[in-house]
């Protein structure tokens, strides 16, 4: 059974927020209008948030780090909440079952990582914009809780087309549209328990760290940067 992880390098990534723009696309993720941004009501399954690495009194090292959900194999999120509306899969995907989610936001408070949004308003999209919604994945309802699933839908078309084919699935069978978009391969998806595979052998590097590894989560999204970097968000 795979478990699926991402590597990110950081040396790579641009910042042109290319792997931003195709998540909200290929997961039908809303646009907000201006007086919910102000609110802070937007949403976003990837975002890239600003971090700084440098002691006082030196010149900054300041990245822009994209920020997916860390698909964590000990996530704090599906403890909390009561109606078990999140729940980690045999391949380490942690999901959101939505017809299930009463909105208590409890799993929005536990997550350190701050990557899961709450639907605060009945999504729409301006003219002709819902023409391009994705089939594959459902438009979520006004007052629920969204995330990323490392696009899990093509992980079904994947086995669907490998089952059809009489074949294994394969490192490149499955890719998150975020992964397919980045201009610069600054990312990498792959099973973590494939020791053959690109992830295994990244995550392995002496670059490799991840975000507050020290609370435990294990996340399963690796981050690589030159030397020693840490920071604060």
């Amino acid at each position: 059974m795979a478990r699926w992880s991402m590597v990110i390098d950081l040396d790579r990534c641009t910042g042109c927020q290319a792997c931003v723009v195709a998540c909200q696309v290929e997961n039908n993720v809303p646009p907000a209008g201006a007086d919910q941004a102000a609110a802070g009501r937007t949403i976003s399954w990837m975002r890239l948030a600003p971090f700084q690495n440098g002691e006082h009194g030196t010149r900054p090292d300041l990245k822009l780090v994209p920020i997916p959900c860390m698909h964590c194999d000990h996530p704090p999120c599906i403890k909390v909440c009561p109606v078990k509306a999140t729940q980690i899969g045999e391949e380490g995907l942690v999901a959101q079952v939505y017809p299930r989610c009463i909105g208590c936001r409890y799993c929005t408070t536990a997550c350190p990582y701050t990557v899961r949004q709450f639907n605060w308003r009945r999504p729409e999209w301006p003219q002709p914009m819902e023409r391009g919604l994705s089939p594959d994945v459902s438009v979520r309802p006004r007052g629920v809780v969204e995330k990323c699933s490392f696009c899990h839908h093509r992980l079904q078309r994947a086995k669907d087309k490998v089952s059809a084919e009489n074949r294994p699935l394969r490192e490149g069978d499955y890719v998150p549209a975020c992964v397919e978009s980045c201009p610069a391969e600054a990312m990498v998806f792959g099973d973590l328990d494939d020791p053959r595979s690109n992830v295994t052998r990244l995550s392995q590097s002496p670059r490799a760290f991840r975000l507050l590894e020290e609370l435990g989560t294990e996340p399963k999204v690796i981050y690589l940067s030159k030397g020693e970097w840490g920071g604060e968000v």
